[in-house]
């Protein structure tokens, strides 16, 4: 069942569905997630590249690390060639980061992958860090003119945040949240193209209910998968178990 706090007005057709990977293990630990993002016509919006949940000593997840990485390319160019968004992964740090720190790793990604654009991992969602935060976005695309800038909050932030992001990341979190979140009322200004909902911890028994949901929320990109974070792991780091599903749900007869 659906809360009204869901509902929208829904057009004659609603629009298609699309995959984000917020980013899986380092390709030499799960080379299979990898190589499966290479098959023909997957439905992805983007991919994260140097994405992990490990802490560096201050305190910073991810990042393009201190030299190439040859694993990390080998991952890369194949989406890119595919016409797939590869985004390198900034941690903000909610607003800890120094400005020269983030803009030293945006340059090491281009650098060394060549992406199209980064992804603001632990983005503040406050009007007070708002400032600073499209700063940030400003130089960022300086550095980079077209770069797809996702603002990864997990929740709904200041609405003067989607003036300057090409995506906002909704929600980040468990399925027991999820099926009972309301999309804020400010959003129904926007199209849906510009949301993205990570949600993990979902039973494939609720895969559908959990489509519909992003649906009626607005949200034009999803990653839903069944690992959950018990044990301090992290749900990201490997495919859903019902991947093919996903993708042949939301994807023209994609799966195999």
């Amino acid at each position: 069942m659906i809360p009204s706090g869901h509902r929208r007005p829904l057009a004659a057709r609603p629009a298609p569905l699309r995959l984000a990977v917020p980013g899986f293990a380092h390709p030499l630990v799960a080379p299979a997630e990898w190589g499966g993002l290479q098959r023909a016509g997957l439905p992805l919006d983007w991919v994260t590249l140097g994405s992990t949940t490990l802490r560096e000593a201050d305190g910073v997840t991810g990042g393009p690390g201190a030299r190439q990485d040859p694993y990390w390319l080998a991952a890369a160019v194949p989406l890119r060639t595919a016409g797939i968004r590869v985004l390198g992964h900034l941690d903000l740090a909610h607003g800890a980061r120094p400005f020269g720190e983030l803009l030293s790793d945006a340059q090491r990604f281009l650098n060394w992958y060549r992406v199209d654009g980064f992804l603001l991992a632990r983005c503040p969602a406050d009007a007070d860090a708002l400032p600073e935060v499209r700063r940030v976005a400003g130089a960022l695309r300086t550095v980079l003119e077209r770069a797809h800038l996702v603002l990864a909050q997990g929740t709904h932030p200041s609405p003067g945040y989607a003036e300057f992001a090409d995506q906002l990341v909704t929600f980040a979190g468990p399925w027991s949240g999820y099926r009972w979140s309301r999309a804020a009322e400010w959003t129904t200004d926007h199209p849906p193209e510009r949301f993205c909902h990570l949600v993990h911890g979902v039973p494939r028994s609720h895969l559908q209910e959990a489509l519909r949901v992003a649906r009626w929320q607005g949200a034009g990109t999803i990653y839903f998968t069944d690992r959950t974070d018990h044990g301090a792991v992290d749900p990201w780091e490997s495919l859903p178990g019902y991947w093919d599903e996903i993708v042949s749900t939301i994807g023209p007869g994609l799966s195999e």
